[in-house]
């Protein structure tokens, strides 16, 4: 008579080893909390590129700065809809331009190239900030995609490990005694695989387009600069 054995997916996951199945469930919650972090930074890339377009088109419509600052402080006080990463560097230059310019004023005295770099420092430091927020969790995505499958492959290599230990209990080597032992096995990496690809792809797309919205933003805080320059003379 001839024994069919389970090979199914979840048969070969409940008669792993132990240590096969921890594997499994490590892996398992990493790539729960990767893709968690996939759609979180999908929206977060999405409603930045959104809000950003939103301020450009506004700032270069030709009105006044000083009108355009104080609509931005108006919705950042009474929470009307959440600013973008461009309108708060925005903010941050034109504030300490205007702080500065009122402080030399009551002074009596003129300093542009003070103006100028306390602006330019506060727009630098806003910046960083901005990027930072972008970048959270990319680290993780990297560590997903570089270690799971390493870890994958170490379940697989102690699955089979077991596999052919356990074949020194019987008369007769098989490739039907050895088979669950293998395949329960190799799930270990299939899972690992599973984790690390999405985070590598992840990884690289989001690093892309975070590096584009790094580029406008330095554009601006360029192109900004020079018209603070024009108007403090």
């Amino acid at each position: 008579m001839t024994v069919t054995q389970d090979l199914s997916f979840l048969a070969l996951i409940v008669n792993a080893s132990m240590l096969v199945q921890v594997v499994m469930l490590l892996l398992l919650l990493v790539s729960v909390l990767s893709w968690t972090y996939i759609f979180q930074k999908m929206m977060a890339i999405r409603t930045a590129r959104q809000q950003t377009e939103t301020f450009e088109r506004a700032f270069w419509s030709g009105g006044n700065l000083m009108s355009l600052y104080q609509d931005t402080s108006s919705n950042r006080r009474d929470g009307r809809g959440e600013s973008g990463a461009l309108e708060r560097i925005f903010h941050a230059g034109m504030g300490e331009f205007i702080k500065a310019k009122t402080a030399q004023t009551n002074k009596g005295v003129t300093d542009n190239t003070q103006l100028l770099d306390g602006a330019r420092r506060s727009m630098r430091a806003a910046y960083q900030r901005e990027i930072d927020a972008l970048e959270s969790h990319l680290a993780f995505l990297a560590s997903v995609g570089s270690v799971s499958p390493y870890i994958g492959l170490f379940g697989t290599v102690w699955g089979i490990m077991n596999a052919f230990r356990g074949l020194a209990n019987v008369q007769q080597a098989t490739l039907a005694a050895v088979a669950p032992g293998i395949a329960e096995a190799l799930i270990a990496t299939a899972i690992g695989l599973f984790a690390a690809i999405p985070a590598v792809v992840a990884y690289n797309r989001y690093a892309h387009d975070i590096d584009r919205l790094s580029m406008r933003f330095e554009t601006f805080v360029e192109e900004f600069s020079n018209i603070l320059q024009r108007q403090a003379q």
